[in-house]
């Protein structure tokens, strides 16, 4: 069954986003949450950070994290397919 495509608004910093995919709203709401909640921290570390630069960080902190997910996963994978040595 494949998901639908629908819009939903975010406001992210003050500003209205119209955000197009197939995840729910109820997690594009927790998206939303958390991308307010790390501005907030990063306006609150920096208060001279532009809108622009914190988004940078940001991107930059999500890849970071997603990289160290896949990595994570694949040491993982590697784990449970390998076989284990017969000793013979």
């Amino acid at each position: 069954m494949t998901e639908q495509t629908h819009r939903f608004k975010a406001v992210i910093a003050g500003k209205t986003y119209t955000i197009v995919g197939q995840t729910s709203d109820e997690h594009m709401r927790a998206v939303t949450e958390v991308l307010n909640q790390q501005f907030t921290q990063l306006k609150q570390l920096s208060p001279d950070l532009s809108k622009e630069d914190a988004a940078i960080l940001m991107a930059f902190n999500a890849i970071s994290d997603q990289l160290k997910l896949a990595a994570a996963n694949d040491a993982v994978q590697s784990t449970t397919t390998d076989t284990p040595e017969t000793g013979e």
